[in-house]
Order: C-alpha cells, then sequence, then structure tokens
C-alpha cells in the first residue's frame, strides 16, 4: 500500500524550458513519467511522481512546466510552477552551464525567502564544459550542486546522495501525531463515528494515521463509535492518557468522558501535526469578532463531492452562525486552489490538511497572516463554536496557556 502524500517528502523540480527537468525526473524514477521532447514547453501542468528513495523513505517527484515560458499561456503554466513552491519540502534547479542567469536566480532567491533547501543541477554535462567561475560563485553562497547528463544517465546516482543529504531535518525527524501524548505502554482511546461521510469499508486518513502512530511508539488503542464511549471506558481497569474524537462527535463525546481524562479531536491534532497549533488557537479566537455579514473562507484540501450534511460546506457555516447569531457570508475553496487576495475575508477555516504535507500548509498559513487575516482549522472552530474549547485544548498546554491569556486580555 502506498504511503499517502502528506507522509512523503516534496521535491521540486524548477528550471528553464528545455533544462532536461523531465529527464531529470525519468533517470531519477527510472521509469517515462514525463514525456520527454526537444520542444520546448512540452511540459504543461506539474507532472507528480511517487516512489521510494532509499534510504530516505517515500518521496513525491513533481515536474514544473519552464519558469520561462512565454505568451498568455506560458504566464498561465508559470503560476502553476510557482504554485509548486508551496509545497516543495526539497528543490532542485536544473540548468546548464551556458543558460545560468536571471531565471535561475529568481528561483535561488524564491528558494532562500521560503527557506526551502535546495540544490543546483547542471544538466547535459556532455554538451557543456565546467564553469568553474559559476562554481565557485555558487560554492561561496554555500549552494549546493552537481554534475548529470540525464541522456547518457551520469552523474544521477551522485544527485541521489546529494538528494539525500539535502532532506530537512523536520522531515527525516517528523514528530508524532498523539504518541508523545500518551507514551509507551499507555493507551488512549479512539472515537470514530459510522456517519454518511465515513467510506465504506474503511476509516478516514487521520484516524488511520493516529492507530499507526501509537503502534510505532509502543502505545495501544481503543477503537469505539461514540455511543459506545462510556461502555467502553468503563470496562478499561485504568484510565487511558487520552480521548479523541471526530470534531463532529464532540459534545457527546465530552459529556461520557470523565473531566480528568484529557479530549481532544482528530482535528486538532492535525492542527499541530500539519500546521501551526498555536497560531491557529489565535485565529479560532477571532470568532468573537465575526459579525453579521461577514466574509468567510473555508478551505478544504480534498477536492471531493460534498454530501448532504458535509462537514465544511454545511456544519461548520450552521454552526458559525448560531455562534455568531446572523447570517455570515460563506465562500468555499477546494483542492490547490486558493484565493490570491485574502484580505476580504474576516476568518479563514481550513480542513485537517491530511492529504498534504506540512509546508503547503505552513505556507497557507503564512499567506494568511501576510494578509493580515486570521486561520484556524475545523476542529477548532468547531469546539470554540460549541463551548468547549477549553476542554479541546487540555492536552496542550502552551496552547491552552494562549487562549486563556487572550480571554483576560
Amino acid at each position: 500500500m502506498r504511503s499517502p502524500k502528506s507522509f512523503r517528502l516534496h521535491i521540486g523540480i524548477f528550471g528553464r524550458r528545455n533544462a532536461g527537468k523531465s529527464s531529470i525526473l525519468n533517470a531519477l524514477t527510472q521509469q517515462d513519467v514525463s514525456i520527454v521532447s526537444e520542444v520546448a514547453g512540452t511540459t504543461t501542468d506539474p507532472v507528480e511522481k511517487p516512489m521510494e528513495l532509499l534510504p530516505l523513505g517515500p518521496v513525491l517527484f513533481i515536474d514544473t512546466a519552464g519558469i520561462d515560458d512565454v505568451g498568455a499561456l506560458g504566464k498561465k503554466r508559470i503560476a502553476k510552477t510557482l504554485a509548486v513552491f508551496d509545497r516543495t519540502d526539497l528543490g532542485i534547479i536544473v540548468s546548464n552551464f551556458s543558460e545560468w542567469g536571471e531565471y535561475e536566480e529568481s528561483l535561488v532567491d524564491e528558494f532562500n525567502q521560503r527557506e526551502i533547501p535546495f540544490l543546483v543541477v547542471f544538466n547535459k554535462s556532455d554538451l557543456y564544459p565546467e564553469d568553474f567561475e559559476l562554481i565557485t560563485a555558487l560554492d561561496g553562497k554555500k549552494i549546493k550542486l552537481t554534475q548529470t547528463s540525464a541522456t547518457e544517465q551520469t552523474g544521477i546516482a551522485g544527485l541521489r546522495q546529494l538528494l539525500l543529504k539535502s532532506a530537512p531535518a523536520d522531515f527525516i525527524n517528523r514528530p508524532s501525531i498523539l504518541a508523545d501524548l500518551v507514551g509507551p505502554g499507555e493507551a488512549a482511546v479512539l472515537v470514530v463515528p459510522i456517519d454518511k461521510e465515513a467510506p465504506k469499508g474503511r476509516l478516514i486518513l487521520p484516524q488511520v494515521q493516529s492507530i499507526r502512530d501509537l503502534l510505532d511508539n509502543d502505545a495501544f488503542c481503543m477503537v469505539v463509535k461514540e455511543r459506545e464511549l462510556r461502555e467502553a471506558l468503563s470496562c478499561l481497569n485504568k484510565p487511558p492518557k487520552l480521548v479523541v474524537t471526530d470534531s463532529q462527535a464532540f459534545l457527546k463525546v465530552a459529556a461520557d468522558t470523565p473531566a480528568d481524562i484529557p479530549l481532544t479531536s482528530f482535528s486538532i491534532l492535525f492542527a499541530r501535526f500539519q500546521g501551526d497549533l498555536n497560531e491557529m488557537v489565535r485565529g479560532a479566537m477571532a470568532i468573537d469578532q465575526l459579525k453579521t455579514g461577514d466574509k468567510v473562507l473555508i478551505a478544504e484540501a480534498c477536492s471531493h463531492h460534498p454530501i448532504g450534511e458535509d462537514i465544511g460546506t454545511v456544519k461548520i457555516p450552521r454552526w458559525l452562525t448560531q455562534y455568531v447569531g446572523g447570517k455570515l457570508q460563506i465562500e468555499s475553496t477546494r483542492g490547490h486552489d486558493f484565493p490570491p487576495n485574502l484580505s476580504e475575508y474576516k476568518l479563514i477555516i481550513h480542513c485537517g490538511a491530511c492529504m498534504w504535507n506540512r509546508r503547503e500548509m505552513l505556507s497557507r498559513i503564512m499567506k494568511a497572516r501576510q494578509a493580515g487575516v486570521p486561520l484556524t482549522n475545523y476542529g477548532l472552530t468547531i469546539a470554540y463554536s460549541l463551548g468547549i474549547f477549553e476542554r479541546a485544548l487540555q492536552p496542550f498546554p502552551a496552547a491552552l496557556e494562549i487562549y486563556k491569556n487572550g480571554i483576560e486580555l
């Protein structure tokens, strides 16, 4: 079974048209993933290829259109290429010694500004002689580089090694989803409602990942539906270290969970795992500032077709409207699309982003902060709207302190 995208290191391949980006991808994966042609601009939309890059593990390569594309259609391709920066954990700039110039320097600046690690691949080494002055200049800037010839299949092993050395530490040493809150030999109870949104025959990704995280860290768990929680707790010889629920069942689970047992939701766990929990707590507190008629953006990472009681399009708007006491202007977006002008919104409410890598979620948080718009997520919004925010933050002392200090102010 493949690892989900959220657990893969996203490696973006950037450069001019015909620099050999697609050839590099095909050489790295040893497959004909991208179409290769002498015609500049063959790659139009980002091409993704998941694979195992041992010993690093699961990665996702993203081949992009040329950064120097031209014309009206070319501008749209460039926009798609630039959007890939939002989810790139590690970048590759493909060029050759004869073409390095303003386009490549702009890519370097973009990576540096976003603090994304990257390396430079001088491709077509069989055609262009080394430029020692350029190599010295890049070395002086501590930019990692290597040389390849994708067509001759030379230098690919060295490129793989450089990718392994360049992987960001926060990917290799990724924190736990919840095991650090439970501990080895301790138990968590996971409350998993089986409703219309539950995929038939399987659990949703955050639930599966949470179970695996507990097992990987020598903890164990009990998985129950919300109706069986009270009986399940009574069967345990000692209280669990943590109860985790689907946010939609928060009220019932809170009522059935003794006050001395920490409680939170999968969505709030993923606010910490995939984003910035403290920042999103501040965002949730902005709900108190909403007024009738304010515009709120609800952003869903998945592009699934919403059902009748969809959490993002139906339930959260209903709970927010009840809390505010008036109708809000709710707009929705799905997938990688995100409005370029965020300043018109009073609040952004995001899903848990379980299908993404953390980089893309942090990019959205950064964009919201730059626009001066508070951002929070589904679970935090639900807990706040239902009046159990403090209870839901009990497992996270730093986030709880932010909330309490905000109330005092």
